[in-house]
């Protein structure tokens, strides 16, 4: 839904929410922390609903940099 307006802190909010601390809290985290985090929550809220679960499944194929060689023989051998 597009309301014109856009939230500025929904990550340090979606931290905060993980992490169950305060925003001023989530302000005093280092960058590397803050990162963590934020990767953490995301994955995290994603994986509350089927269709976050089909995203997460779709990004983690998407970054496979090599074939899964017994799952290509799997299928192909099924249709051979």
């Amino acid at each position: 839904m597009d309301t014109g307006y856009v939230v500025e802190s929904i990550e340090e909010k979606c931290i905060a929410e993980y992490l169950k601390i305060s925003l001023l809290e989530v302000e005093e985290l280092d960058l590397i922390e803050y990162l963590h985090y934020l990767r953490e929550a995301f994955i995290y809220n994603c994986s509350q609903t089927e269709e976050g679960r089909e995203y997460l499944r779709n990004a983690k194929r998407l970054e496979q940099t090599s074939p899964d060689r017994k799952k290509l023989r799997e299928t192909f051998n099924k249709q051979a």
